[in-house]
């Protein structure tokens, strides 16, 4: 019986990558060079520092660019709060991985809904969907595709 699995993964490689080119950018812009602007990640966390507000939202869009070019969808990166003191601003950004449970539910909800003959069951922090017609497979990831659920969605695992 055919079936797939719909994942939320990040390469953890281009995102280093990524933070890696965007640290560049920052040490070679003229807005930016010569302030504390910093970028470091630490597992599945990026520290974004800078001295004052606004040059943090400058490093952002600098790191969503990045990640953009090395194909890594930016909805994957969750924005923390802003810390701020006289000298120093920081924000945390987490690296999203997997499906959490009540997008899980939403996504089975909506399968469940369009009345394609298949079934979804959610195993652990990916979804696998099973039917007996290939093209009933191909039309649920057309419809996940279209659907913003908050986290990247890609597929594999399909078999046939």
């Amino acid at each position: 019986m055919p079936s797939f699995d719909a994942v939320s993964e990040v390469d953890l490689h281009e995102v280093t990558n990524a933070v890696d080119q965007s640290m560049r950018e920052i040490s070679n812009r003229f807005d930016l060079k010569g302030t504390g602007a910093n970028i470091e990640q630490n597992g599945e966390e990026i520290i974004l520092k800078a001295d004052q507000e606004f040059q943090l939202d400058q490093i952002m869009d600098i790191l969503r660019g990045k990640m953009a070019k090395r194909g890594v969808d930016s909805d994957s990166l969750n924005d923390g709060e802003v810390e701020s003191n006289v000298s120093e601003a920081r924000k945390v950004v987490s690296i999203v991985q997997g499906i959490d449970q009540p997008t899980a539910k939403k996504i089975v909800k909506h399968i469940k809904d369009s009345k394609i003959k298949v079934q979804a069951a959610i195993q652990g922090d990916k979804i696998r969907v099973t039917g007996k017609k290939r093209d009933d497979l191909q039309q649920v990831m057309s419809l996940l595709r279209e659907e913003k659920f908050g986290v990247p969605l890609q597929f594999d695992n399909f078999r046939d």
